[in-house]
């Protein structure tokens, strides 16, 4: 009794494979049944407003694709061009049409795809390519820094070689201006100008990560005249988080390296009249030697110099520099007495010289001077709050909780 379930399971489940495979036989084969049989060409099916192959046809001119009278219906259209990009549309709900619902972008291939079913429901394919005309204006865009290795303090630049004002072409633009970043890491795209944009996180970049910048720009429509060109991309590479402080108060500078104070150096920042600026900058590069003259910053008189200056670090475009300078170690730790620039002794300087590189943050704090500037006078971004940067973003603008010009020009160094 005790063996009688066990074998009627068995005989059970033998009988409903048994009844099951009679039940598949019943049914036909696949070449029976329309859904399952291979997509039938569909070239008789379906019309293009636009020509495969041959001249390029007018990218102003919207796609558009029509199922033939008596052919069935459209099903499904996919339309990608040449960067992977896929071109939005919309299909009636009879599938009697479909047509393109963005404008086509410039100078690309498209390939299209069409699906469709007959009056059984059979399935059919037609697959057709294109190229688009060139645009007549044409948005470059060049990404910066150069290659390599930075800081946490780096932002990535945009510069565009046209300006673009409206803020629906801007959001455009920023859609197309792809940074990856390090997972968990918020940024955003801030215009400096109409030509200019500007890329920074929400805090410094996280040490020893990789960040790249791409455009998707390529073939867009930007505004009625306007595409986008291809861009070359750009890859950084992020060092240790290096942190200096400067405290024109004590005439101490503060080196840390991943949060870890690593050195201090006596130094001497800009006397009265002179004052360094307060702020964060970012180092802009290094020179081993720089011959410092007062009038290419405009000071002569009894405040005239011409010094060479060994192991010089960059932070502003205006000519603030930490550098050695050994005619003031009496003063270094104790006053201030430069024309703007942090000094300290050649051998401190040496040090901070090859331990700094370019992308590290530099703070002022302590100084009776003026601000670090946002823009125009190296990088100052990190001066900005964050729900102010984020303003500056045509994507981003009152999406949570002024604009700056970009002085360009390239001015001499200052002691």
């Amino acid at each position: 009794m005790n063996h009688s379930p066990r074998l009627w399971t068995v005989i059970g489940c033998s009988l409903l494979v048994a009844s099951l495979g009679a039940g598949a036989t019943a049914c036909g084969s696949e070449e029976e049944n329309p859904l399952s049989a291979r997509p039938f060409d569909a070239g008789e099916q379906v019309a293009f407003n636009q020509k495969a192959g041959g001249r390029p046809v007018d990218h102003n001119r919207p796609l558009e694709i029509t199922a033939k009278s008596g052919g069935g219906r459209i099903t499904d259209v996919t339309v990608v061009d040449t960067h992977g990009r896929r071109l939005a549309g919309e299909l009636t709900a009879t599938g009697e049409r479909w047509h393109s619902t963005v404008p086509l972008a410039a100078g690309v291939r498209y390939t299209v795809t069409v699906n469709t079913e007959d009056e059984r429901g059979a399935p059919g394919q037609r697959t057709m390519a294109f190229d688009t005309t060139p645009s007549k204006g044409v948005l470059q865009v060049e990404f910066g820094p150069e290659e390599g290795k930075y800081g946490v303090g780096q932002p990535i630049t945009a510069e565009l070689n046209e300006p673009v004002k409206d803020k629906a072409a801007r959001a455009l633009v920023e859609r197309g201006l792809v940074v990856d970043t390090p997972e968990g890491v918020e940024g955003a795209w801030h215009w400096v100008d109409d030509k200019n944009l500007h890329f920074r996180p929400k805090e410094y970049w996280p040490a020893n990560t990789t960040v790249s910048v791409r455009s998707n720009l390529e073939g867009v429509r930007i505004t009625d005249d306007l595409y986008g060109a291809a861009a070359k991309p750009l890859k950084l590479e992020i060092g240790d988080r290096v942190e200096v402080t400067t405290d024109a108060s004590s005439h101490y500078l503060t080196f840390r390296r991943n949060g870890e104070v690593i050195n201090t150096i006596p130094v001497t920042t800009g006397k009265p009249g002179f004052s360094t600026r307060n702020g964060i900058k970012v180092v802009l590069g290094k020179q081993y030697f720089v011959q410092m003259r007062g009038d290419t910053v405009g000071i002569g008189g009894s405040e005239y110099y011409n010094l060479p200056v060994y192991y010089a670090t960059r932070v502003t475009w205006s000519g603030e520099y930490v550098h050695a300078a050994p005619w003031s170690v009496g003063s270094q730790g104790y006053e201030n007495v430069s024309h703007g620039c942090t000094g300290m002794s050649t051998g401190n300087a040496a040090w901070f010289y090859e331990n700094i590189t370019e992308g590290d943050v530099v703070k002022v704090i302590n100084s009776i001077g003026d601000d670090m500037d946002t823009f125009g006078n190296g990088f100052g971004d990190w001066n900005m709050e964050w729900k102010e940067w984020r303003e500056g973003s045509a994507l981003l603008k009152g999406t949570q909780d002024g604009r700056h010009p970009m002085d360009q020009a390239r001015l001499r160094p200052q002691v």
